[in-house]
């Protein structure tokens, strides 16, 4: 139900919705802060250096299949990299002739023509070009590999005895897994973890710092370390759901929201499911704002509870994950972290002489 009014609605409750946001343009500057964070982060490497970079496959349902791009640093600033090729892939998730071709197009060398590179594709530049080099590596990571975003991405930054380098982060991309398992309110805190970490968490602090405090003990790291994109959304990952948690300031509230579906047609029959759905929902609502599914779950901001923030991402996760495939079964569209955005197991050939594998295949 809407004011008649217009002018009577309180101001800044809905000029920001996750409605009004574009997810696409979302997820592509993400991309590009990843490419940013790796271009400022190559020169402040010295010789010996590693960055390992993986698509997390327990989170992008990639099995035994590791896409990954590894990258030394050699005297005199000069960047080498090297990318999975299909002789490091199992059978089923190697890539095909279009995707080898776009790597090659990328500027990355076939296997075993770069001295060393193996059965991988191979790179080298200067830190005098990381820019480009870091786009190369973002494009292949992104539209070759298919990461749907860099939150699915793992990282490490060593030496060559394997010991860890302090750095700063590379935008959302991760030090290590985030934990998968399912939430537990109970256990969460049993350690008292949360309760120590909220002990000067008085009222006058701002709700903002608050909600980082709290998001940050769930995903088991710090506040320093979360991963906050250029809307001041932070990201949450676990499993294929993507939770965005965003504090507003008038009114007081915090709102973890996640996108559901994107590129989906608006029907009556897809209106009429969700607000089934919502219906059924202890908390939270489902809605369609032109070809995205959002799901939102709003927590006050005012006499702010910890364990109602802690809820609602338990709750957003698992639903995310839950409905996304049941939507798309029945209306279609694209799942943010669906088949299509991620390697697909390759199909059979319809015959020996059609679809033949190339020589790096």
């Amino acid at each position: 139900m809407t004011a008649d009014n217009p002018a009577d609605q309180p101001e800044g409750i809905f000029l920001d919705e996750p409605t009004t946001a574009d997810l696409r343009a979302k997820v592509t500057e993400a991309w590009r802060e990843f490419a940013g964070a790796l271009a400022g982060l190559l020169p402040t490497l010295g010789p010996g250096a590693y960055i390992d970079i993986t698509l997390d496959p327990t989170a992008s349902g990639t099995g035994t299949a590791v896409y990954s791009v590894s990258i030394r640093i050699l005297p005199d600033g000069v960047v080498e990299a090297l990318a999975v090729g299909n002789g490091g892939l199992p059978e089923g998730y190697r890539m095909d002739r279009s995707a080898v071709a776009d790597l090659v197009a990328l500027g990355w060398s076939p296997p075993g023509v770069l001295p060393g590179s193996g059965d991988s594709f191979g790179l080298r530049t200067t830190t005098g070009g990381a820019n480009q080099f870091a786009t190369v590596v973002s494009r292949t990571l992104r539209d070759v590999y298919g990461a749907p975003h860099p939150a699915f991405l793992v990282y490490l930054v060593h030496d060559e005895e394997d010991e860890p380098i302090d750095t700063a982060p590379l935008a959302t991309a991760r030090h290590e897994p985030s934990i998968d398992e399912e939430l537990n309110l109970d256990d969460l805190d049993e350690d008292g973890l949360l309760s120590a970490a909220l002990a000067n968490a008085a009222e006058e602090v701002p709700l903002e710092e608050r909600v980082r405090t709290v998001v940050a003990t769930m995903s088991k790291t710090t506040v320093d370390q979360l991963q906050v994109d250029t809307d001041g959304d932070i990201g949450i990952r676990a499993g294929s759901a993507m939770v965005f948690v965003r504090v507003r300031d008038n009114p007081p509230l915090v709102d973890v929201f996640s996108p559901i579906l994107t590129e989906v047609e608006p029907t009556e029959q897809l209106y009429v499911k969700l607000s089934e759905l919502t219906n059924r929902m202890p908390i939270g609502r489902l809605y369609c704002a032109q070809d995205t599914v959002w799901a939102s779950i709003p927590v006050f901001g005012r006499n702010f509870q910890a364990t109602h923030l802690m809820l609602a991402v338990q709750v957003m996760t698992g639903l995310a994950d839950e409905l996304d495939d049941r939507l798309h079964g029945e209306f279609g569209g694209k799942r943010f972290f669906g088949e299509g955005d991620k390697p697909a197991p390759a199909k059979a050939p319809e015959s020996t002489d059609n679809h033949r594998p190339g020589m790096y295949l």
